[in-house]
């Protein structure tokens, strides 16, 4: 056996850059494999020292794909910051901002990212295996719909938020730019091509996926299962929102482990450093550290399209609400561990997020100048939505005069990355025997992450201590000459 670690690297169709590595026993078979994260952003320690009033729009730069997600999370903590509570005109702008990002997130995370690995088949080429590979398969015309409706949604921000990538408008305590009636219209009119474009996402999984027999084996197969907990947000009716609402965490069983808003969080979530990742691995403080490991017991917990359904009771739309109720009646069990499930549950919240960006523009009050609030004396806020990737908390201090002091962001990314380590770990184990390892089967491993939806831009943390910093210096002849570290 002269193959002992296999390596992964770059990992492909994710948001920022990891790798996986997977080391071998004697025999060729998997011992253990690691999803690892090799790179470091470190926006709280960018964030110190800032207004809180200019974070929002900071932190919307973390990321070219989950820019509202960060600025809303953050807009809402420096709402707490100041303890004021926006208008309701205000929400309700800042709502139709968020959904109308979850539409067109979640089609470009689909279409891009997850579909190809059905249409073109989990072990065709890499050459096929892509986002042009799909339309190829599909036809052009089925393409250029989808992104003509997909562009819908990039309207919408940009009217409302200011900018369609990295947007502008909240403040603290409201929003910068009231909504028009002219505008309104637009966004209803809008809102159909993206109800349209949540429709035909889900025939689209419904003849790719739930038609073929093969696929639905690897859906509801042991493969790509990981039993955890989950974590979601629900309303009083403990239906999935995304803005607002009561944090909920079940367990493996769907037996609720507890509630938060706020600073609840720190009662319930611990952050672990990892000594081989720039990526933490939190777990479930009232449960303890109990390791990498999923099952019943397990600390580790999930978030994201799957999680939030398993959480809640329900959806708060009737198209996606019929929707919810077929998925879980294929699968029969509530909580669904199966991962690739995340991608269906992605495709009802796209409906979802669609028709209540088509309720919110039906509100004539949307268009009332009153759009921001007094506010009070800064000092500290914690701001938690549901990004499309999962939940997505704030959390700031500042002085006095309103300049941030500390700041600590927990990213859908950061919560999942026990589970991803499990899920990896898993499918390498079923996939590589015996030193047998090709193209098509190390696609089958990265399969196990891309239900997830990785966003690694954002993901990583401020380390305590120094960044540990290694410098190779090489000579002209391509010589390794001296090795410069901080640790």
């Amino acid at each position: 056996m002269s193959v002992t670690k296999i390596e992964i690297n770059p990992m492909t169709r994710l948001e920022g850059h990891g790798k996986i590595t997977v080391f071998l026993d004697e025999q060729g078979n998997v011992d253990n494999a690691f999803f690892q994260t090799v790179e470091l952003r470190g926006y709280e320690q960018f964030l110190r020292g800032m207004p809180i009033e200019e974070v929002p729009r900071t932190v919307s730069t973390i990321c070219g794909v989950c820019r509202c997600v960060h600025f809303t999370a953050s807009v809402k903590a420096a709402d707490a910051v100041y303890q004021v509570e926006p208008t309701p005109t205000a929400r309700k702008i800042r709502e139709l901002v968020l959904n109308s990002h979850y539409v067109e997130d979640h089609a470009a995370i689909l279409y891009a990212l997850g579909f190809p690995d059905f249409v073109a088949g989990p072990t065709a080429s890499p050459a096929e295996r892509n986002l042009i590979g799909l339309i190829q398969a599909v036809g052009a015309e089925t393409g250029k719909l989808v992104l003509k409706k997909r562009y819908a949604a990039v309207k919408v921000i940009e009217m409302l938020a200011g900018k369609p990538i990295h947007p502008v408008a909240a403040l603290p305590g409201g929003w910068s730019k009231r909504v028009t009636e002219e505008e309104r219209k637009e966004i209803l009119a809008l809102a159909k091509e993206m109800v349209e474009l949540g429709q035909l996402t889900l025939k689209v999984f419904e003849d790719v996926v739930l038609k073929n027999e093969n696929y639905m084996k690897l859906v509801t197969g042991d493969v790509y299962k990981v039993v955890v907990n989950y974590m979601g947000t629900v309303d009083e009716k403990n239906r999935v929102q995304y803005y607002d609402g009561i944090q909920r965490i079940v367990d493996t069983e769907g037996r609720e482990i507890g509630r938060f808003t706020g600073k609840g969080y720190l009662d319930f979530i611990a952050e672990r450093v990892l000594p081989w990742s720039y990526l933490k691995m939190p777990y479930l403080k009232p449960i303890g550290w109990k390791g990498i490991v999923d099952g019943p017991g397990t600390s580790l917990y999930c978030v994201g399209p799957l999680a939030r359904l398993n959480v809640a009771e329900g959806m708060d739309t009737p198209l996606a609400q019929e929707a919810y109720e077929r998925m879980f009646a294929t699968f029969g069990v509530k909580p669904v561990h199966n991962i690739l499930a995340y991608h269906w549950a992605r495709a009802i919240e796209l409906l979802n997020a669609a028709e209540k960006v088509q309720q919110i523009a039906a509100d004539e009050s949307i268009t009332s100048p009153d759009v921001r609030a007094e506010l009070g004396k800064p000092s500290e806020g914690v701001g938690i939505i549901e990004a499309c990737r999962g939940t997505l908390i704030h959390h700031y201090k500042t002085d006095d005069k309103g300049i941030v002091q500390e700041a600590n962001l927990i990213v859908a990314t950061t919560h999942n990355k026990g589970p991803i380590n499990v899920a990896v770990r898993r499918a390498a184990a079923h996939f590589i025997r015996n030193g047998k390892v090709d193209e098509g089967i190390l696609n089958l491993v990265e399969i196990a992450y891309r239900p997830y939806d990785i966003c690694l831009a954002c993901a990583t943390h401020v380390l305590p201590g120094r960044l540990p910093v290694q410098v190779d210096i090489y000579d002209h002849k391509g010589e390794l000459y001296k090795t410069l570290r901080n640790f």
